[in-house]
């Protein structure tokens, strides 16, 4: 009896095999160690007790990856076809936040057990920035997606898609299932609800289905079929698993029982044999007892502690208020970027950016280095700005952009944290005699980076975001020496086709367009102007208002303009 309880997460996999072998299927007993033996673990993932795979927890910027230890035969030698197969697993993916996914998983077949080098949040733990769509990856991935990342094209926070060698899918659908009757029902991936998926390729159709259910019920109609020839992409022999990661947000994501088969149909897995999902972590309070012999004045002693601790709790408490709701939950603890900062203190100090401070700091529990900006908000002009830059740059995701990582908010505190840029800000390398002269190589690739993160700004996200404050000093370095915009507090959201209305003006003297100060709407022409001006700052190395200068050189773009009608005079152009 005991070991039938144990047998209730089963991982049934069939290996073909040159010699002929009267075992089409092995069974491995999870709770005996079996499935530890046969499945190589890497990043976070484990095999709890209860026997269900748990890729990753509720970490940010986690990854977690589960191979089948042997490789399996997919194309004959004689032949580079590549065999049927069919696999069938369960999952629950359960939100650190209700309805807040992070970021999601994905079933795998590589040319290696090992993907070393990959990243997490957008890239599931399967690639990387620099081999993301290389054909020599030999990657085929079936990912399920709770994030919507615009730099992969995914069509919503709910998704299932088909890819190969990249993130961008070859096609994707919103997730769904069939019912017995062939209706069509919505399916969440972020409910925490165990699911069951069956993704079956037909090497003599050469097709790809992939079907979802709530039930133990394999479904008539998939969900999502592709015509593909996996030839190309799959060598002799690949590993079988799954890749899980978690970014600015997290999920768990687990793997209930698993099923796979080449040449053949896989069995569905029956989810009410399956173990359970560990419930939800409760807070055990211990009850503060009166005794009612207590004096009088041992009572107004405990009044009074307890009067003390209250205030200062509500001092160094984290204030939630109504437009956060909207935003999502705080990512960080100001006991925590306290903790990080050293408490603030002056040798951590980076710079001024827009509205506030810029420290150094390293997170106490992953020593991840970050750039902590501490935002004063005595005026309600503060708080405003701190909610512009958390709604707009909190929801981008570019590769030119610098990424925020979470935010904080503690009384007269208004914090942003993001990813620490340790070459720091474009105008060190460019005024006041700079230790470091850049190249001209160097400087054409920091340019170029700075364009594309503007026209990803400008025109590739679903809304479009003039960023109003384009300048060398808003413009940070990464370890390569790329070029990342940064400080979105003057940022502005608008829909695409819409007129952007009238506004005060702000930005940086030098970088302002004509325009702006006789209409006062800021746009994208707005700022491509200050991307002119910093790029005349580049090649000249020197500011957009020089005060030492002579009159006519004093403001650098006009100098510059005076000069091209020179030189066309000169040459009657």
């Amino acid at each position: 009896m005991a070991k039938t309880l144990i047998l209730l997460w089963v991982f049934l996999l069939f290996l073909l095999n040159q010699v002929k072998s009267q075992i089409d299927e092995l069974f491995f007993d999870a709770g005996d160690d079996g499935a530890a033996s046969i499945i190589r673990l890497n990043g976070a993932a484990q095999i709890q007790k209860n026997g269900i795979l748990r890729l990753t927890n509720h970490t940010s910027r986690l990854l977690g990856q589960a191979f089948y230890s042997s490789g399996i035969q997919f194309q004959d030698s004689t032949d580079d076809k590549v065999s049927s197969f069919s696999t069938v697993f369960a999952f629950a993916i359960v939100p650190e936040y209700p309805k807040l996914g992070g970021h999601g998983f994905a079933f795998t077949i590589s040319p290696s057990r090992e993907l070393h080098g990959t990243l997490p949040s957008q890239y599931l733990g399967i690639l990387n920035s620099s081999n993301v769509g290389n054909f020599s990856n030999h990657i085929f991935a079936v990912e399920f997606d709770t994030v919507q990342d615009y730099e992969f094209g995914d069509i919503n926070d709910n998704h299932v898609g088909i890819n190969f060698n990249s993130l961008v899918s070859n096609k994707s659908v919103p997730t769904a299932y069939f019912t017995t009757n062939s209706i069509k029902q919505d399916l969440d991936l972020k409910s925490g609800k165990v699911i069951q998926a069956w993704i079956d390729y037909d090497s003599s159709k050469k097709q790809l289905d992939v079907k979802l259910s709530p039930t133990s019920t394999k479904p008539n109609s998939s969900i999502l079929t592709y015509e593909v020839d996996l030839s190309p992409i799959f060598q002799k022999y690949m590993y079988v698993g799954f890749s899980a990661s978690t970014g600015l947000l997290a999920s768990s994501h687990y793997i209930m029982g698993w099923s796979f088969k080449v040449n053949g149909e896989a069995k569905s897995l029956d989810l009410d044999s399956l173990p359970s999902l560990p419930g939800p972590k409760r807070n055990h309070h211990t009850p503060l007892i009166l005794g009612v012999t207590l004096s009088a004045v041992l009572i107004m002693f405990l009044l009074f502690g307890i009067a003390i601790y209250l205030i200062r709790k509500i001092k160094n408490a984290d204030v939630t208020e109504a437009w956060e709701l909207d935003i999502g939950p705080h990512r960080f603890s100001y006991k925590d970027l306290n903790q990080a900062t050293s408490g603030f203190k002056d040798e951590q100090l980076l710079g001024f950016g827009g509205f506030g401070r810029v420290y150094k700091g390293i997170l106490p529990n992953s020593n991840t280095q970050v750039a902590v900006k501490r935002i004063s908000h005595e005026s309600k002009q503060g708080l405003r700005e701190f909610a512009s830059e958390i709604a707009s740059i909190g929801r981008l995701r570019h590769r030119n952009l610098v990424q925020l990582l979470g935010w904080c908010r503690r009384l007269g505190d208004l914090l942003l944290v993001y990813d620490f840029m340790p070459n720091g800000s474009l105008d060190k390398y460019l005024f006041d005699e700079p230790k470091t002269i850049l190249t001209w190589k160097q400087r054409f690739k920091i340019i170029n980076g700075v364009a594309s993160g503007l026209l990803y700004l400008h025109e590739e996200w679903e809304q479009k975001v003039i960023h109003r404050d384009i300048k060398a000093g808003n413009v940070l370095l990464d370890t390569e020496l790329n070029g990342r915009l940064g400080d979105f507090g003057l940022a502005k959201l608008y829909e695409h086709g819409s007129n952007p209305s009238t506004t005060r003006v702000v930005g940086t003297l030098g970088y302002l367009a004509p325009e702006l100060t006789r209409i006062g709407k800021p746009t994208t022409s707005s700022d491509v102007f200050a991307f002119g001006a910093l790029l005349l700052e580049v090649v000249c190395g020197r500011r957009p208002i020089e005060h030492k200068a002579l009159p006519e050189e004093l403001i650098l773009v006009d100098w510059v303009w005076k000069k091209m009608e020179i030189w066309c005079h000169f040459k009657r152009c």
